[in-house]
C-alpha cells in the first residue's frame, strides 16, 4: 500500500500539529489503530431529565479511559411539559455537530498553517413535535432540515478558509452520520 506521508508543521491554533500529523501517519500505516467504539452511560433521573455518563471507549489498540468522566444531562423545556434543567436531546445533537465541525476546523487549519483568529457557528433545526407527540404519523419524529453557519477569520484569503470549512463538512463524523444515517438497534435488558 502507497502510504502518503504528511510534511511536518508547527502547533499552530492551539493544536498539536507535529502530533496530529503524526497519529495520521502513524494509523495510515497501521488501520486496524483507527477502530474506535464511543460508549455513554444514561440514568433517569426524574420527570424528563437524565443525565449521561461517558467513562471510557476502545480505540488506538485497546480500552481508553478519559482522563475524567464526563456528564451531560438533558431535559425538556418546561412548555414541553418538562423541568427545563439543561438543554433537549436534539439540542444536543445540534451540539455535536458544531463541536465535531469546529474541531476539525481547528485541526485542519492546523495542519494547512492557517492561524485562526475567529470560529463561530450558529446551528438551526426544524422539527415538527406532531410527529413526537403522535398527533400525525405523516411527520417526521426528527429535524425536517438542520442549517450551520460559520464566521471564520484567519491568516488567509477567504476562498482558502471556505476550504478548511468544506474540508472538515467532509471529514466530519457527525455530519456523516446525520447526512447518511447509520443503523440503530435498541434492545431491553433487566427484571
Amino acid at each position: 500500500m502507497n502510504v502518503q506521508t504528511r510534511p511536518p508543521r508547527q502547533p499552530l491554533n492551539g493544536v498539536d500539529t507535529p502530533t496530529l500529523i503524526n497519529t495520521i501517519n502513524f494509523v495510515a500505516g497501521q488501520p486496524d489503530l483507527a477502530k474506535f467504539q464511543f460508549r455513554a452511560s444514561n440514568e433517569w433521573l426524574d420527570g424528563t431529565h437524565s443525565r449521561t455518563t461517558m467513562r471510557d471507549f476502545t480505540g488506538a489498540g485497546g480500552e481508553q479511559t478519559h482522563v475524567m468522566p464526563y456528564s451531560a444531562e438533558s431535559d425538556h423545556p418546561t412548555v414541553l411539559c418538562g423541568g427545563d434543567r439543561a438543554p433537549t436531546p436534539v439540542e444536543w445533537l445540534l451540539h455535536a455537530l458544531a463541536t465535531c465541525l469546529t474541531a476539525g476546523i481547528g485541526n485542519i487549519a492546523a495542519a494547512r498553517g492557517v492561524k485562526l483568529t475567529k470560529v463561530r457557528s450558529f446551528v438551526e433545526g426544524d422539527i415538527d413535535l406532531r410527529g413526537i407527540l403522535g398527533i400525525s404519523d405523516d411527520v417526521r419524529n426528527g429535524y425536517s432540515d438542520i442549517a450551520i453557519r460559520f464566521e471564520i477569520e484567519g491568516d488567509a484569503p477567504r476562498e482558502k478558509l471556505q476550504q478548511i470549512v468544506e474540508q472538515a463538512r467532509a471529514r466530519s463524523a457527525v455530519f456523516d452520520v446525520l447526512a447518511n444515517g447509520v443503523p440503530v438497534s435498541v434492545s431491553v435488558s433487566g427484571k
